[in-house]
């Protein structure tokens, strides 16, 4: 089966200087999720008809197994569908699919071109309680499908059919070129319309077949940002079903938003306005806080994530503590029963089992051994300007508070670091690290005072 998506057009509605089908739903374009959803029928053929921001759309989704036909000028459907004929196999069918409708599921598209077969054509349709604007699908006596009428050129009575034109269909290749060359432009639009192909088909004695969807919200396009927010909380309102119906506990399912993939275990806690990007794998008994926003993470089973806590392509183990406001930057990887707290930024850093930096730190470019403690306002200063050092720290060291380390350094295990101490130097297993200081205290001191004015 060939499977050509059209994408060419402008999306004036949009207001936006992006090409309608690049627009994001649940964090990638509107023409990626069609071109997925096409992937998973294993196509002979997949051919995006590029028009409006062609090279960007190109730059986009481009991929080997992805062919590209332009459409220079924008004159209707039928005409799109004729750009790509040359890039198509004559010898099985063509489902035509559109880059601004993007939550079809396979299962449809295979309900659709399973009814069609090799040789008969297939329209997605469906039935609307209220059908204006769309394309109606006209039945004989005995409801065969006669044509395909749009609204701005349908009488009264065809204005009251219910079933309309999804614009999905599935079609013989061998004879479409014909019937493409054969098509008029005598219309409200002045377009090439693919719907008046159905008629050709049916006087060349193919039989027209139709399928309708599971659910409506499959056929929805995208026009306009208002249509682009319906079709978002569509999206997420069915992945927080399906994590419900996998054990999940979500706070809120309207307050809760995926742009990726998400894997849980058992008795898994989400709570509102989380949002998960990329490929997250959370384990058993894991408690996310309100706000958090976790991207290319796995988290350990039992880990509590405390609010607004930010994770970005990092590991955590299990039994950890994180938050409020903690932040792990690409590259932390946290042992076992690790504390990560407030204001604490993790970069580019192991941090060993049970170890604790609880408030107002910063950690990057550092290994960090098990049992530490990292006072409030510790910093690894890892950038000399031009390079990045490293930091290492080994078990059960004692950090004290505004302690600056400068890499590359060691501090061997065991050692204690007193309070507001800079460590530019290596420091041996079990000894006490301080810079020399004298504090004074004057008597007779008077503090200032404002003067008046």
């Amino acid at each position: 089966m060939n499977i050509v998506i059209l994408a060419a057009g402008m999306g004036k509605r949009m207001h936006s200087a992006l090409p309608k089908v690049l627009h994001p739903l649940a964090g990638k374009p509107l023409l990626s999720h069609v071109i997925d959803t096409a992937r998973t029928l294993s196509p002979t053929r997949l051919v995006v008809v590029i028009g409006h921001g062609g090279d960007a759309v190109r730059a986009a989704v481009g991929a080997p197994d992805v062919q590209f036909a332009l459409q220079e000028q924008q004159l209707g459907t039928g005409h799109a569908l004729a750009q790509a004929l040359p890039l198509l196999d004559p010898s099985v069918p063509t489902l035509v699919l559109y880059g601004d409708v993007p939550l079809t599921r396979a299962s449809t598209l295979r309900r659709l071109t399973d009814a069609a077969g090799e040789n008969a054509y297939g329209i997605l349709t469906v039935t609307l309680d209220d059908p204006t604007g769309y394309g109606r699908i006209v039945r004989g006596a005995t409801g065969e499908v006669v044509r395909i009428v749009e609204q701005k050129d349908a009488d009264d009575d065809e204005r009251l059919i219910d079933e309309i034109n999804t614009g999905i269909v599935v079609t013989p290749t061998a004879p479409l070129a014909g019937w493409l060359d054969a098509l008029k432009n005598d219309n409200a639009q002045g377009e090439y319309y693919l719907t008046d192909v159905v008629e050709s088909a049916i006087a060349a004695g193919h039989a027209v077949v139709t399928a309708q969807p599971d659910a409506e919200w499959e056929t929805l396009g995208v026009n306009s940002k208002q249509q682009l927010a319906v079709l978002e909380r569509v999206y997420q309102r069915n992945a927080a079903d399906t994590l419900l119906a996998g054990g999940v506990t979500l706070a809120d399912p309207a307050r809760f938003d995926l742009r990726g993939s998400i894997s849980c275990g058992r008795d898994v806690f989400i709570d509102v306005n989380c949002v998960f990007e990329g490929t997250v794998t959370i384990g058993d008994n894991v408690h996310i806080g309100p706000n958090c926003v976790i991207r290319d993470a796995e988290i350990g089973a039992g880990t509590r994530v405390d609010a607004y806590t930010h994770i970005e392509s990092a590991s955590v183990g299990a039994k950890a503590v994180l938050g409020p406001y903690a932040r792990l930057r690409p590259g932390a990887k946290l042992a076992d029963e690790v504390h990560v707290g407030n204001f604490v930024e993790v970069k580019n850093a192991n941090i060993g089992l049970g170890s604790k930096a609880n408030h107002l730190s910063y950690v990057g470019d550092a290994d960090i051994g098990a049992g530490v403690n990292i006072g409030a306002g510790t910093i690894t200063c890892n950038y000399d300007g031009a390079n990045k050092h490293r930091t290492v720290i080994e078990d059960h060291v004692f950090v004290g508070s505004d302690t600056q380390l400068v890499a590359p350094v060691r501090v061997g295990r065991g050692v204690t670091i007193a309070a507001g101490t800079t460590v530019w130097k290596d420091v041996p297993a079990d000894t006490l690290a301080l810079n020399e200081k004298t504090q004074i205290a004057k008597t007779g001191y008077v503090r200032p005072v404002k003067k008046k004015s």
